[in-house]
């Protein structure tokens, strides 16, 4: 989390202040916003890599006060216009199409004002995912879900307990009862204290539509921005199956206990 603030340049309004973050995925809060903010991301790997790199940012919900923009060779593209009220939207570029520059807007009242927002750095094809990206709500081929089981931050066998719809957001919220935990990155599912079984959320677009439904299923997803978004989620009989076919055949791409 970098937090820098404008107040300490008051005496200087057109200063441009830059901050340099290393880490993969962050934060940033600019506090009473003047002046312009050069960020600077400079991850941890090989400058070989940055070609491969995808940056994401996603906008604090009460973020406001400046204009954020994608920089490169002094040209200036606007991300996230200040007061943009989008809640949950996720703004992505290339690491090699330029940094972020952040300029504060005129304002009567600066001390009111903090623009702020989450970012995460991923390899291109992580963030191109067809599935998620291209078409959130088409069902997984076979291939796709038996990709899904080797490369995703969770996976595990479930039920549907609910799911909360968040106009907003635009946003659904599936509540999964968890019967099985094959692998989870972050610990989104955990153990709840009264019953002792265990429960977690997974978001997904709301124009998917999302019911309730009996039966178990084998969700799989990846986590932005500290939440579980849902990629492939087949029945489990339907996993059993293509899992059974592909390991007959030689075909699975990594092994996993389907029972």
């Amino acid at each position: 989390l970098s937090s820098p603030s404008g107040l300490t340049h008051e005496s200087h309004k057109k200063d441009v202040e830059q901050v340099y973050l290393r880490c993969s995925e962050g934060s940033i809060e600019w506090m009473y916003p003047m002046g312009a903010l050069i960020v600077n991301l400079r991850p941890n790997t090989s400058p070989a890599s940055y070609k491969h790199l995808t940056v994401c940012i996603k906008p604090f919900k009460d973020s406001a006060g400046a204009n954020i923009y994608l920089e490169k060779t002094g040209e200036l593209k606007l991300l996230v216009r200040d007061g943009d009220r989008s809640p949950g939207k996720v703004y992505c570029f290339g690491y090699d199409q330029g940094g972020l520059f952040i300029e504060a807007t005129p304002q009567q009242d600066i001390s009111r004002k903090i623009t702020g927002f989450q970012y995460e750095l991923m390899s291109k094809g992580m963030a191109s995912d067809l599935h998620t990206v291209s078409a959130p709500c088409r069902p997984c081929s076979d291939t796709e879900v038996l990709l899904a089981v080797c490369t995703s931050d969770f996976v595990i066998r479930g039920s549907i307990q609910d799911v909360t719809n968040e106009a907003e957001e635009q946003e659904s919220v599936i509540h999964v009862g968890v019967n099985k935990l094959y692998r989870q990155k972050s610990k989104v599912f955990q153990l709840t204290g009264e019953s002792g079984n265990w429960r977690g959320q997974i978001k997904t677009p709301l124009e998917c539509g999302v019911k309730p439904g009996d039966g178990d299923f084998l969700f799989t997803g990846r986590m932005h921005f500290g939440e579980a978004r849902l990629g492939c989620a087949p029945r489990f009989k339907d996993f059993q199956r293509m899992y059974k076919e592909a390991k007959d055949k030689g075909l699975n791409p990594c092994e996993i206990g389907p029972d």
